[in-house]
């Protein structure tokens, strides 16, 4: 088990699997939206599904379903469950 994990960015994460938010590396109006949707560090994140083209991608976060572009969804750094 490794002691002190890396986060990853959120748009790494596989579906299906569950992860919690290290830190929010985006600004402008795009951090604004991603704090309003509830996403701060420690959130719970569930990555969903992608599209059938894999971009955008749907995560559940505070149970609702969001999707994020995978440019936006790199700029969240998180910690894998």
């Amino acid at each position: 088990m490794d002691i002190n994990p890396q986060p990853i960015p959120l748009s790494n994460l596989a579906v299906g699997a569950a992860c919690k938010v290290a830190s929010i590396e985006v600004s402008g109006l795009l951090r604004r939206r991603v704090l309003d949707l509830g996403i701060v560090p420690g959130t719970a994140i569930i990555c969903i599904r992608t599209s059938p083209a894999g971009n955008p991608t749907a995560y559940l976060v505070r149970e609702t379903l969001i999707a994020l572009r995978n440019e936006d969804a790199a700029q969240i750094l998180v910690y894998p469950a």
